[in-house]
C-alpha cells in the first residue's frame, strides 16, 4: 500500500520551489539589511528590491513605478479596493463587485459599505461567469470601483476582465481585479487586460508566504491605508520584505517559463480525474466544467455528502484536499462561491481538488479510487442515520 501523501490543495498555496528559497537565502543573512538605509549594505539591499520590480514590471507590461509590495495579497485587495474608492469618494460612493470574489475584496467592500459606500454585489452564471451585459447595466453615473476577480479560487471560472475593463474604462470607472489565484498559471499583461489596478501574491505560484503586489496604472488616485516612512512611494509604508520581494520576482519568472508546459500537463490530469470520479460515483457534478477554468482546479459537488466529513476522510487516507477556500478555514457556513451558482452545485457537498506543478500521474488515478468507496460509505452512514 501507497503510504505517501497526496497534496491537491495547490489553491490554497503552494510549495516553496527551492530555486526560490537559493534567491532569498543571501537576504536572510549576509545580505539582509533594510533597503531604506544609505550605507552600502543598506544600497545592496535597495538594488535587490528594485531589481524585483523590474523584472515583475516586466512580466505585467508596466513600469516599475507602477509596482506596489505589500505583506500578502489580501492587504493588496484591501490598498486597491479602499485606496481607491476613498480617493475618488468626491465623484462619487458606488462600488460594483461580484458575488464570488474572495472574502479579502467582499469585506473590504464591506468596510467601505459602513463608511457610506453604496454597493452592488452581480450575480454570476451557473458556471460562475458575470455577465458582460448586467455588468454594464450595474454602473451609475457616481460609480468609482468595481473589482472582479481574474479566476475563482474555488471553481476556477476565468472571468471576462478585458471586456469588463474596457467597459468601465468608457465610463471613467477605475476598474480593479483579485489576480491572486490566476498569477502564474493565465497571462498578466495589464496592457492587455486593460486593468487599473491588479494583485497578486507570492505563495499562490510557488513564492514565500508573507508577500505580495499591486499594480496601480500611473496616474491611478489611490489613497495610502498604511502610514509611517513613506516607503514604496509613499503608498505603503513599512521596511520592505527583502527577502520576500526577491522570491516573488523569481517565483514569477520560473512561472512564466513554465507555464505553457504545466499548464497542458495539468489540466490533462485534472480532466483525467474528473472523468474517472464521474464515472465511478454516481450523483456527482463537475462545476464550470463548460467554461474557462484555470487547468489545476477541479470542484465536485457531491450529492448527499458532507464537505467537510469528506475532506477529513480523505486527509485520514493520506489526500490533502479542502471543502472551498482555505482562507474561510473553521466556517461551518457553506462556500458563497458554491452558493452563488445554484442548482445542482449548491445541492449537495462540494470537494476542491487542486493539482500543481508535482501532482503525477500515479496519485491521480490513486485519488480517483479512493473517492467512489469515500462517498459511499458517506451516503450509507447518512441513510442510517435518518
Amino acid at each position: 500500500m501507497n503510504s505517501a501523501r497526496i497534496y491537491l490543495d495547490h489553491a490554497a498555496t503552494t510549495p516553496l520551489s527551492p530555486d526560490v528559497l537559493d534567491a532569498m537565502q543571501p537576504y536572510f543573512s549576509q545580505d539582509g539589511y533594510n533597503p531604506s538605509s544609505i550605507h552600502a549594505e543598506g544600497r545592496r539591499a535597495r538594488a535587490a528590491i528594485d531589481a524585483a520590480r523590474e523584472s515583475i514590471a516586466a512580466i505585467l507590461h508596466c513600469k516599475p513605478k507602477e509596482i506596489v509590495f505589500t505583506a500578502s495579497g489580501t492587504e493588496a485587495d484591501n490598498m486597491a479596493i479602499i485606496g481607491a474608492a476613498r480617493a475618488a469618494r468626491v465623484r462619487g460612493k458606488h462600488v460594483v463587485t461580484t458575488a464570488i470574489e474572495h472574502h479579502a475584496v467582499l469585506h473590504a467592500v464591506r468596510a467601505l459599505r459602513d463608511e457610506g459606500f453604496e454597493v452592488t454585489l452581480l450575480p454570476v452564471d451557473a458556471n460562475g461567469v458575470v455577465e458582460v451585459a448586467g455588468f454594464v447595466d450595474a454602473l451609475r453615473d457616481d460609480t468609482v470601483l468595481a473589482a472582479v476577480m481574474y479566476a475563482n479560487n474555488e471553481i476556477g471560472t476565468i472571468e471576462p476582465i478585458a471586456q469588463l475593463a474596457q467597459v468601465a474604462r468608457e465610463r471613467g470607472v477605475v476598474f480593479f481585479t483579485d489576480a491572486v489565484q490566476a498569477a502564474g498559471t493565465l497571462d498578466l499583461d495589464v496592457r492587455a487586460l486593460d486593468v487599473d489596478a491588479l494583485a497578486v501574491s507570492a505563495h499562490k505560484f510557488y513564492g514565500p508566504k508573507g508577500v505580495g503586489a499591486l499594480y496601480v496604472r500611473d496616474g491611478t488616485p489611490l489613497e495610502a491605508l498604511i502610514h509611517g516612512g513613506g516607503q514604496e512611494r509613499g503608498r505603503r509604508s513599512g521596511t520592505e520584505n527583502v527577502s520576500g520581494v526577491v522570491g516573488m520576482a523569481r517565483a514569477l519568472e520560473l512561472a512564466g517559463g513554465q507555464r505553457s508546459e504545466t499548464n497542458v500537463r495539468v489540466a490533462g490530469l485534472r480532466d483525467l480525474l474528473e472523468a474517472k470520479v464521474t464515472a465511478a460515483v454516481p450523483r456527482v457534478h463537475v462545476n464550470a466544467q463548460r467554461v474557462a477554468r484555470l487547468p489545476g482546479i477541479s470542484s465536485l459537488t457531491f450529492a448527499g455528502v458532507d464537505a467537510e466529513a469528506l475532506v477529513i476522510a480523505l486527509d485520514l487516507a493520506g489526500v490533502a484536499a479542502s471543502a472551498g477556500s482555505a482562507c474561510a478555514a473553521g466556517s461551518l457556513e457553506a462556500s458563497h462561491v458554491v452558493g452563488a451558482l445554484g442548482g445542482a452545485a449548491a445541492s449537495g457537498g462540494t470537494l476542491r481538488l487542486s493539482l500543481g506543478r508535482g501532482t503525477t500521474l500515479e496519485q491521480v488515478e490513486r485519488v480517483a479510487a479512493l473517492l467512489p468507496p469515500l462517498v459511499a460509505a458517506q451516503r450509507e452512514g447518512a441513510v442510517l442515520s435518518v
